[in-house]
């Protein structure tokens, strides 16, 4: 049985998710993606969002009266990203 996911390699998860959709996901399908109930993705987010990490931005679609929300990654979040990658590769180099 695997381990739980600690804070980072959640917030790792979910800035991946975005970036592997383009830069740019729908919220309910960053929730399957990043396997977190709706609850504990929003704190995330909110979280996410006052690092200015990630951005939430309403679009307007022709045939829908109510406009959709898209997340989308910042050049801050994709930092992270990168960052955490190398972290990773760091510590499986020493096996921690």
């Amino acid at each position: 049985m695997s381990t739980r996911r600690s804070r980072l390699e959640l917030i790792f998860d979910i800035l991946l998710a975005i970036q592997n959709k383009g830069g740019r996901i729908k919220p309910t399908h960053l929730m399957y993606k990043s396997n977190l109930s709706h609850k504990l993705l929003n704190s995330y987010l909110d979280e996410l969002i006052g690092k200015e990490m990630i951005l939430i931005q309403e679009e307007i679609v022709r045939k829908k009266k109510t406009p959709n929300k898209v997340v989308l990654i910042t050049d801050k979040g994709l930092g992270f990203l990168a960052e955490f990658r190398r972290m990773r590769e760091f510590t499986d180099a020493f096996g921690l």
